[in-house]
């Protein structure tokens, strides 16, 4: 069907027909003739019906319209005789009225396809530009924006014509899954297509990747992060602790700034990028369990932070972290001095491989060469790695351990105090001390 009106010649063709039903009058009996089974029995037209028919053919009326019998009351309802409508009176009444409706329905017909079809054109051939665009936008997309959220944006900012245009292209790529969130430079008018390859290049974000390497003190951190992201220093090292979603159990943020990789975008404040470290050390610490585990070896989660920032601070390479570790639970044990050099350079803010009887006498807390047990915090941030190895020391019976080969990495341990010597000989030859 394609809903358009008959030709006219078709419409002439239309037999009428009468009120008499062939189906209810009985059969002639006269009438012999034999007929076969499927041909049909048509009545003799009259005159009248003749001259209705060609006039409704005329007007384009399908003469089943016109031949109907219609009764007038005054001639004694059922029992008088039955008029046909001839060609004048109420048959042009009829026949108006007919081609009144019929116009009607061809002009409803056609403006609901108009209709239909501009309801739909935006989704069968959605308005779109062509060529890569000019100029240059910078654009946001939101987290969790679906390619509808996306394509709306991207229409509103003049980068394409329309966001139907952008969530079919995505929809034809199979490519919904792959937009990230985030801000993006990008061109105004350009074709949907264009612009979806520069959305899904990385090189469109407009973001700072900032890397936190494993076993920086928390100044030094900011220090980088201000470099590296471009915001003040100052603003910071002044931020409200209370705003960054730090552990109910932590003092500061030393120790809770999680080494990795940062994308810090347009808009980020000082807040915002401590907040994401902050959440970075929550994840990992759920993961390891920090606070059950801690519990298990008799220390608080803060304790524990610190036993992994001084594993972190002494370096060495991955596997010496559980060594590491057992050397400052054994000591701990046995409760004498840990006499960790990274304690006493943090408390000093100096860096260096060299320490000095000088450097062991240092007044400070920290100083765990005077002060028996952990110092009262954590010294570095340390990364996932120290922290496992803070809740799983290895086992050994080890008292020291001396990283003689710093270029290197090499640390060695021992249990036994002569050997502790050589190795610190072994060190200051190294360093060109001795």
């Amino acid at each position: 069907m394609n809903g358009r009106p008959e030709d006219e010649d078709d419409l002439d063709d239309v037999i009428p027909f009468s009120d008499d039903s062939e189906q209810d009058r009985p059969e002639d009996p006269e009438d012999s003739t034999p007929r076969e089974p499927d041909q049909e029995r048509r009545p003799e037209p009259d005159a009248a019906a003749e001259a209705g028919a060609a006039e409704a053919g005329a007007a384009g009326i399908g003469a089943a319209e016109v031949g109907a019998a219609e009764v007038d009351p005054r001639d004694g309802g059922p029992g008088g005789a039955a008029e046909v409508v001839g060609a004048g009176g109420s048959r042009q009444r009829a026949i108006r009225k007919a081609g009144m409706v019929s116009a009607g329905l061809i002009v409803a017909l056609v403006a609901l396809g108009a209709g239909g079809i501009a309801v739909l054109k935006p989704y069968l051939s959605p308005d779109d530009f062509d060529g890569p665009g000019s100029g240059a936008v910078t654009v946001r997309i939101a987290p969790g924006s679906s390619a509808q959220a996306i394509g709306s944006v991207l229409a509103e900012a003049g980068v394409v014509a329309s966001a139907q245009s952008f969530v079919r292209v995505t929809e034809e790529r199979a490519v919904t899954n792959r937009l990230r969130p985030g801000h993006y430079r990008l061109r105004k008018g350009m074709a949907a297509k264009a612009a979806l390859d520069l959305l899904l290049a990385p090189s469109s974000r407009v973001v700072r990747r900032v890397t936190v390497p494993e076993g920086l003190r928390t100044s030094e951190v900011l220090a980088r992060v201000a470099k590296l992201a471009g915001l003040p220093l100052k603003e910071l090292q002044g931020v409200d602790k209370a705003l960054v979603g730090l552990p109910s159990y932590a003092e500061g943020l030393e120790g809770f700034l999680f080494p990795a990789t940062y994308e810090i975008e347009p808009g980020d404040t000082a807040v915002d990028v401590l907040a994401a470290m902050v959440e970075r050390f929550h994840q990992a610490a759920r993961q390891i369990g920090l606070e059950r585990e801690a519990a298990r070896k008799h220390l608080t989660p803060l304790e524990a932070v610190t036993v992994a920032s001084m594993i972190q601070a002494e370096g060495g390479v991955d596997a010496d972290y559980p060594k590491i570790s057992r050397v400052i639970y054994n000591r701990l044990q046995k409760n004498t001095p840990l006499e960790i050099d990274s304690t006493v350079l943090y408390a000093q803010n100096r860096r260096s491989l060299k320490i000095t009887e000088r450097d062991t006498k240092v007044d400070s807390p920290y100083n765990t060469y005077l002060h028996k047990g952990l110092p009262p915090g954590p010294i570095a941030n340390p990364g996932e790695k120290a922290l496992i190895a803070a809740l799983n020391p290895a086992q050994g019976d080890w008292h020291w351990f001396v990283t003689t080969d710093p270029a290197h990495r090499i640390t060695k341990f021992t249990d036994k105090e002569s050997e502790f010597v050589r190795y610190r000989e072994e060190l200051n030859k190294n360093l060109g001390t001795s």
